[in-house]
C-alpha cells in the first residue's frame, strides 16, 4: 500500500500532458478546495478528476473488481471512497465549478481522451 501513488500517477500525467498541449495552463491539487482535486482551471471554473479504476470502483470496467482476499475490510473501503467523491462533487457543484471526471482506463485511449477533454474546456 505504500508503494501506490496519489499524485503523478501515468493516468494524471497523461490527462495533464494533454490539458497543457490544448494550451491551457492550470493548478495541481488545490487544497482549498473539496476533494484537492487533481487539475484546477481556476480561469475557465473548471475541474478535471483522474480516477483509477479499481480505487473509486468504475462500473463497467476489468479493473473495478473487489479482491477475494479480506472481503470485510476492502468493501467497506472502496464503497467508502465511492461516497467520498459523490460528496466532495456535490461541494464543488455547489461552489460553481464545472466538474470532469476521466477515468485510468480512458486515459488510455489518447485520441479520444482529447476530444473529451477539448469538448469540456471549451468555453
Amino acid at each position: 500500500m505504500r508503494r501506490i501513488r496519489s499524485h503523478d500517477t501515468s493516468p494524471e500525467m497523461a490527462v495533464r500532458r494533454a490539458v497543457y498541449s490544448m494550451g491551457y495552463r492550470y493548478r495541481l491539487h488545490v487544497s482549498t478546495l473539496p476533494g484537492k482535486p487533481d487539475i484546477v482551471l481556476p480561469r475557465l471554473m473548471k475541474i478535471i478528476q483522474v480516477h483509477g479504476c479499481f480505487w473509486r470502483q468504475h462500473s463497467g470496467c476489468i479493473d473495478s473488481h473487489i479482491p477475494k482476499s479480506r472481503i470485510p475490510y476492502w468493501k467497506p473501503k472502496l464503497e467508502r471512497n465511492h461516497q467520498r467523491d459523490a460528496e466532495n462533487r456535490r461541494k464543488l457543484r455547489n461552489l460553481v465549478w464545472k466538474v470532469c471526471i476521466v477515468w485510468e482506463c480512458q486515459a488510455k485511449a489518447t485520441s479520444k481522451l482529447f476530444k473529451r477533454l477539448a469538448r469540456f474546456l471549451r468555453v
